[in-house]
């Protein structure tokens, strides 16, 4: 058996297409491994799909990242904690009730109703594009800009502030930014939602931060803090983790063109294609770790109270024994019980809208650009090896 000591997180993704070597070698294991982390302290590493769910899915696995023990990827981690937690780092029965409050907002039916509006946001970045003469950077052009429109209408925030914002989540996803800018940056980005936030305390509109103010007020149980750390919450989760799918989506489109050809003469194939994508990819790590609180066997290893857990949905995603050839990206496949929204009480809020962005965007990109392509090969493409949110910094292309 490999040493734990020939293991170490995080673990730079240097290729789209490609799995780290390390991530296989772990998933070999067979059984969860304990390796060192950036502070010096040690936690277990879940890379088969099946303890994946299991860790996800069971409550002794806490996810407050006050807990001394707390696995953070980052050196500083807890330089950006706020004050106090926010619903991501919440457990039953805090989180049941913080999360059944917003859970109306992004139901399949709340959802649908913006298609019309994402529909119009993507074909106006789309004009704008093929107004120009290209090559143009589709990072900046539309992989950032859909998620940031729709995630700045849906909450009220001012799209005019996105480059502020952008900035700001830039450095506090970015493992190479030292911990002190990073707090620096959630300070800032807090201090601006502050702000925000009080204007909708006076003047409450129809939007998602406005309507949760009113209803919390109704209810009694509304604190300012609480909605800063919706908000942030929201905010970066909701435009950083699309714009990178957008990206990296189009990318493997046209890596593999027959299967493109497929979901374009079947668009009802695209949502379908679109969970394979997200399985494929699967750009959200840090998110899923979590400390026992009790001791919890799994995969024949007993995991103690106290332990860190660090479950690696990428590696899940590619199991061999639940996804058949799992680095062959096929469209067809069928993949719902992917881990890439997690798994759980905690897996994401926003997916069904996330579906959605993804599913229009590359609908209509190819139906309107129908010669797209990259002028640069995959390998060179420059990726976001350093961030906790995998993706691409830019993507030039031409038609």
């Amino acid at each position: 058996m490999t040493t734990t000591e020939e293991f170490r997180m995080p673990v730079a993704r240097t290729c789209p297409f490609a799995q780290p070597e390390q991530y296989t070698q772990m998933r070999d294991e067979k059984a969860p491994v304990r390796v060192p982390l950036p502070n010096g302290s040690k936690a277990w590493v879940v890379t088969r799909h099946e303890d994946a769910r299991r860790v996800l899915g069971d409550r002794r696995f806490s996810s407050d990242r006050f807990h001394p023990n707390f696995p953070f990827l980052t050196e500083g981690g807890t330089s950006i904690r706020p004050s106090e937690k926010s619903m991501i780092g919440m457990d039953a029965p805090e989180h049941t009730e913080a999360r059944k409050v917003v859970l109306g907002e992004f139901t399949v039916r709340r959802v649908e109703a913006l298609r019309p509006r994402i529909q119009q946001i993507v074909d106006g970045l789309i004009d704008d594009i093929l107004a120009t003469e290209g090559p143009v950077d589709l990072v900046e052009k539309l992989s950032l800009p859909v998620p940031s429109l729709v995630i700045c209408e849906l909450l009220g925030v001012p799209y005019a502030d996105h480059d502020f914002f952008q900035e700001q989540t830039m450095a506090i996803v970015r493992r190479s930014v030292r911990p002190e800018d990073r707090r620096a940056a959630t300070e800032r980005l807090r201090e601006y939602l502050s702000d925000l936030v009080k204007q909708k305390e006076a003047d409450p509109g129809d939007d998602l931060l406005g309507r949760q103010i009113t209803k919390r007020r109704a209810e009694g149980t509304y604190r300012h803090e609480a909605m800063i750390g919706l908000s942030f919450l929201l905010l970066v989760a909701g435009h950083e983790t699309t714009a990178n799918m957008i990206s990296l989506g189009t990318v493997a489109l046209l890596q593999h063109p027959d299967q493109l050809a497929m979901i374009r003469k079947n668009p009802e194939k695209t949502l379908p294609a679109v969970e394979e994508l997200l399985r494929y990819f699967t750009i959200v790590e840090s998110a899923t770790s979590r400390v026992a609180t009790g001791d919890v066997e799994v995969g024949g290893v007993t995991i103690k109270a106290g332990d860190g857990v660090i479950v690696l949905g990428y590696a899940a995603n590619w199991d061999p024994d639940v996804f058949e050839n799992p680095a062959e990206l096929d469209l067809e496949r069928g993949a719902r019980h992917h881990v890439a929204f997690g798994f759980g009480p905690h897996q994401c809020l926003g997916q069904n809208l996330a579906r959605m962005e993804l599913q229009i965007v590359f609908d209509t990109l190819f139906r309107r650009i129908p010669t797209l392509e990259c002028p640069l090969p995959a390998d060179e493409l420059p990726v976001k090896e350093d961030a906790v949110i995998f993706g691409l910094y830019r993507l030039p292309v031409t038609w």
